[in-house]
């Protein structure tokens, strides 16, 4: 009887274990929610509870990718308290990622931002002092970060083959955000704009050079920056193009970010004393001397490979979000772009308080 009444209890433990969390979508003002959504529609990691946004126009573009609309509401408080999520993913201005922190923190609901982690390192801060207060998980998500060719190339560097890594030169950008549409005009309204988003490419596409250096060197000493304001007639209030460079004792991340560019590009070189590698999403290739090498791209755990997976996981095994998503790391981005503005204001370069 015992071992029956055991096996029932395990039964019914391993059953509520593999219970789906309830995750909720909040905002549709960021475009990349357009890529995301049907994967979390159809996900088996989440059940997906509902979306929030107060825009009726974006609310019907929502249904046409797939969310019925008895799940739609305009007001997101009160759907959180409705549906009870235990996870949501915020599509936000960015200067609103404080306020939605605020009220997960208030109810004990992770949360996943689209990068940045927010608009200035003030509420950077606060972000992860609510999180950590709280205890709940808060993730920056970065498309890079479920590159398997972004992973194999800091595997090439870690393991010696380049010896000293001293220079980074990493490219991101395209040709601008487009404001043709309705998706499209919601997102360039606030991506243009120096309040809401924090920048302009220089918050858009810094924040992903500012990333890969701190991942592959540490938290510089110094910030240097340049913008142009090549087009102004597009984007009259903010820079389309940003130019950092990152100081460090024994090495330099110089970086450019651009809504200027003829193509897309998300593109890093690292260099060694003894050779280079260079990662684009799909290739990553070593150099020494003239002599180029293709490397081998090792596929990424499930659990590591999607953004839903990675922290569906993290929130089972009751784990730290780690590596490029995490928030530590993700504030000190913040700090580094904020350091950039007070450059551009000042034409100097702004060393970082010491830690």
């Amino acid at each position: 009887m015992r071992k029956l009444l055991a096996l029932a209890l395990f039964a019914t433990l391993s059953a509520a274990a593999q219970t789906p969390y309830k995750m909720a979508v909040v905002g549709l003002v960021h475009s990349h929610v357009w890529g995301h959504l049907n994967d979390m529609i159809k996900s088996q990691e989440i059940a997906f509870v509902g979306v929030a946004e107060p825009n009726k126009a974006l609310q019907a573009e929502a249904v046409k990718a797939g969310v019925a609309a008895n799940m739609i509401s305009d007001d997101y408080k009160k759907m959180l308290d409705a549906q009870k999520p235990d996870l949501i993913w915020a599509f936000v201005e960015n200067n609103r990622h404080l306020e939605i922190v605020e009220a997960a923190a208030a109810r004990h609901i992770n949360v996943i931002f689209e990068k940045p982690l927010a608009s200035t390192y003030k509420d950077a801060l606060k972000i992860q002092e609510i999180a950590t207060k709280s205890g709940i998980q808060v993730m920056c998500n970065y498309q890079m970060a479920w590159w398997p060719a972004n992973y194999t190339a800091k595997k090439v560097a870690d393991s010696g083959q380049l010896g000293q890594v001293y220079r980074l030169h990493g490219v991101v950008g395209h040709g601008g955000p487009g404001s043709e549409g309705v998706r499209n005009a919601a997102f360039f309204s606030w991506l243009t704009d120096p309040v809401q988003n924090g920048a302009g490419a220089l918050m858009d596409f810094g924040c992903y050079n500012a990333l890969w250096s701190l991942w592959y060197l540490g938290r510089p000493e110094s910030v240097y920056a340049h913008v142009n304001h090549i087009r102004p007639s597009v984007f009259p209030k903010v820079e389309d193009n940003a130019d950092l460079m990152l100081n460090y004792p024994n090495a330099v991340g110089m970086f450019e970010g651009s809504w200027d560019l003829p193509r897309s590009y998300q593109d890093l070189e690292v260099f060694g004393i003894k050779g280079s590698v260079y990662m684009k999403n799909g290739s990553v290739e070593r150099q020494e001397g003239r002599n180029k090498t293709a490397v081998d791209i090792a596929p990424l755990a499930p659990e590591d490979a999607e953004p839903i997976h990675f922290m569906v996981t993290r929130m089972r095994q009751n784990k730290q979000i780690e590596g490029m998503t995490s928030l530590d790391m993700n504030v000190q981005v913040v700090e580094i772009i904020e350091a950039a503005k007070e450059s551009v204001r000042t034409g100097k370069a702004v060393p970082l308080p010491k830690k």
